[in-house]
C-alpha cells in the first residue's frame, strides 16, 4: 500500500480542488490519501463525492499551534468534525487569518512592495487565506522566484520583516481537543528548520506524555540526518512515525506520494481513531 497522510486542497492553501486532489492521488498510484487542510474541514464533502474506486480518504486537518513562542503544526486525523469544542477552536484560528493577512499586506506595502489585498484574496479564492497566498502574490510581482523563497527573514518567515502573528492553539490543548473528538494527533514536519525556529525535543517529549500519537518523519523539509534523529526520538518516546508529501498542488514542488507512511502505522492510526472512519472510494464523479 502507498499511503500519503498530508495533502492540501483549495479549501486552504493548495491549488487542487478537493475533487482534483483525490483524482490526482489515484493517478499517482496512492491507495490512501489524507486531506489535511489548514484548520478546515470544508473540503471533505467534495473529496468524498469524487473519490475514485480503489482510493481511501482519511479526513483530517492541519492545526495551527504555538508553544513557547514557536509556531508549529499539528496533524489531526479521523476526528469528529462537528465536535463543538474543536470546531470552535478551528473557527477561532480561521477567523484570525483575514486580519493577519491584511496586516502582512500593510507591512509589505511599508517595505515598498506593491502587493494588494485584492490580489491576495484572488489567489486564495475560497480557501482559508494564509501566508502561502501572500507568498504567491510576491511571486506574481517578481519579488521572489518561488513561494519557498518568500519564507525568509526578509519576508514572511517567523520573525521576518512582514511577519504578523495570528491566534494559534496551544499544542497541549490541541491534543486534548482532538482526543476528545475521537481523533489522532501527529506533529507535522517537526525538524523543518528552514521555516523558522523549531520546537525543542524536550517539548516534544512533553507532548508525547500528554498523548501525542506520532511525529511526521519522512517529509521534504527533513534531510536524512533529521529523519534519523526523529526516528530515534520517536522510538525513545514510544510514538508513531509517519511520512507524507505535504502536497499543495502547483504551489510547492513536492508531488503526491513523494514520502509515504508504513501500512502498519496507518493501521494503528485507524485503530486508535473513534471520531471518524476512513472513506473507501466507490468511483466518484
Amino acid at each position: 500500500m502507498r499511503i500519503d497522510l498530508h495533502a492540501h486542497s483549495t479549501a486552504s492553501d493548495g491549488t487542487d480542488t478537493p475533487a482534483e486532489l483525490v483524482r490526482n492521488a489515484a493517478s499517482a498510484g496512492l491507495d490512501v490519501v489524507a486531506l489535511t487542510d489548514h484548520d478546515s474541514t470544508r473540503g471533505y464533502a467534495e473529496a468524498i463525492a469524487a473519490l475514485p474506486e480503489g482510493l481511501t480518504l482519511v479526513t483530517g486537518a492541519e492545526l495551527s499551534c504555538r508553544v513557547d513562542g514557536v509556531s508549529m503544526h499539528m496533524l489531526a486525523y479521523l476526528f469528529d468534525p462537528e465536535e463543538p469544542a474543536l470546531l470552535a477552536e478551528r473557527e477561532l484560528v480561521r477567523d484570525d487569518r483575514v486580519p493577519r493577512a491584511q496586516a502582512m499586506v500593510d507591512r509589505l506595502n511599508a517595505l515598498g512592495v506593491p502587493v494588494t489585498w485584492e490580489q491576495v484574496r484572488r489567489i486564495a479564492g475560497d480557501g482559508s487565506v494564509g501566508r502561502p497566498h501572500v507568498a504567491s502574490a510576491l511571486v506574481e510581482l517578481g519579488v521572489v522566484p518561488t513561494v519557498s523563497d518568500a519564507f525568509t527573514e526578509d519576508w514572511l518567515a517567523d520573525g521576518g520583516r512582514a511577519f504578523v502573528e495570528k491566534h494559534e492553539t496551544d499544542p497541549f490543548e490541541a491534543i486534548r481537543l482532538v482526543k476528545a473528538a475521537g481523533g489522532v494527533t501527529v506533529f507535522a514536519h517537526p525538524a523543518a528548520a528552514k521555516r523558522g525556529r523549531t520546537v525543542p525535543e524536550s517539548a516534544i517529549a512533553e507532548m508525547a506524555a500528554a498523548g501525542l500519537d506520532g511525529i511526521e518523519v519522512d517529509h521534504m523539509d527533513h534531510d536524512e540526518r533529521a529523519r534519523a534523529r526523529l526516528r530515534d526520538l520517536a522510538k525513545e518516546l514510544g510514538v508513531l512515525t509517519t511520512g507524507s508529501s505535504d502536497y499543495h498542488g502547483s504551489r510547492k514542488t513536492c508531488v503526491l506520494g513523494e514520502n509515504v507512511t508504513d501500512p502498519e502505522v496507518y493501521g494503528e492510526i485507524v485503530r486508535r481513531a473513534t471520531g471518524a472512519f476512513p472513506v473507501p472510494g466507490t468511483g466518484g464523479a
